[in-house]
């Protein structure tokens, strides 16, 4: 990490010489995060919601996976429903007027959210990897005992990770205005000690564990045909989009926090700190996008959710019509061809 902090600081000193960069941060947090806040918000909680309730009242009893699934867009809804708090602060010019107890519990939701989803993830990834490699073994993990166990295991150790947190978030008091600190914004020296910790375990750890499935799953694969070639297609399918959510959303995140951490403890430039900081808070909002891939894995994992779902919103009759009319096109193409042959 102090290796490129170096060669960032000579990059940009190179390019920019004596001049300074703008401090883009306050447009950031006034512009940026509220709008992007208020669409993950909208999205989620309407997403979510409806995820939940298609599980409760039509896709019972539920399987070990399912219980995952539902617990995961537990985790995204409770994440949406801090988002307005943050908002309200940030379109308020980071005036925080909610007291210190609401600022420790909205910011201890971003987190909590971010490393439940990490290991809801990894559990799906690991339950797939299981049916495709071992597939006796997988039936057995169907069982809602195994669901219920993973998903205990998966609360105790996000509240392990994030509970310190709480003792790192606060509130700044200048003057007549206080300010509701990002974990990574504040200045206490066991932050960039705790940051890395949870970088290393709450999200490269599982990602390797992701790799692992994936890599086992497309061995499989390679083995050739068998009467489960489409549910290991279909795990396959599940474990990119598991892997797209780590690279896209969670990486830049925890790459940038390590980086802001460091720019406030090694020697760079202004440029340099301001550039990190405006990168930092651009993945913030990133890593809450994960929850729009929640509400494709819950598709794209099985036939049932996706059956339920046009059937919620009576789209049954208008889908099979649409299938009708295009074997009928496509019927009608194939008979063209005979005639001109």
């Amino acid at each position: 990490v102090q290796w490129f902090m170096r060669y960032f600081a000579n990059r940009q000193d190179k390019h920019i010489g004596n001049t300074s960069c703008a401090d883009v941060e306050g447009p950031l947090n006034r512009y940026y995060l509220p709008v992007s806040y208020s669409i993950i918000f909208i999205v989620s909680l309407v997403g979510n919601t409806i995820s939940i309730c298609i599980y409760v009242t039509k896709l019972r009893p539920w399987k070990s996976s399912s219980i995952i699934m539902v617990n995961l867009a537990v985790t995204d809804l409770l994440y949406a429903l801090a988002l307005p708090f943050l908002v309200h602060y940030y379109s308020n010019l980071e005036s925080w007027t909610l007291g210190d107890f609401m600022c420790r519990c909205v910011r201890f939701a971003f987190h909590f959210h971010l490393y439940g989803s990490i290991l809801f993830l990894s559990c799906i990834a690991v339950f797939r990897y299981v049916a495709v490699v071992q597939p006796l073994r997988g039936k057995q993990l169907q069982q809602r005992v195994w669901g219920i166990t993973a998903c205990s295991v998966v609360w105790v150790i996000a509240a392990a990770e994030t509970a310190p947190m709480l003792a790192f978030i606060s509130l700044q008091a200048e003057g007549n205005h206080t300010s509701c600190l990002d974990f990574a914004s504040t200045n206490q020296t066991s932050v960039r000690e705790h940051s890395l910790v949870l970088t290393a375990l709450g999200y490269a750890l599982p990602l390797v564990l992701v790799f692992i499935c994936y890599i086992g799953i497309v061995r499989q694969l390679t083995r050739g045909p068998s009467p489960s070639r489409f549910c290991r297609m279909r795990a396959r399918r599940v474990i990119v989009l598991i892997l797209v959510v780590f690279v896209m959303c969670f990486l830049p995140y925890h790459v940038l926090r390590v980086l802001r951490k460091e720019t406030e403890s090694g020697s760079t430039t202004q440029c340099t700190t301001n550039t990190v900081k405006a990168a930092y808070i651009i993945s913030r909002p990133l890593a809450g996008l994960n929850t729009f891939f929640n509400l494709a894995l819950y598709t794209l994992s099985g036939d049932r959710f996706r059956r339920a779902f046009l059937s919620s919103f009576h789209c049954e009759h208008w889908v099979s019509k649409l299938k009708n009319l295009n074997q009928k096109r496509k019927m009608a193409d194939r008979s063209r061809t005979k005639q001109k042959s």
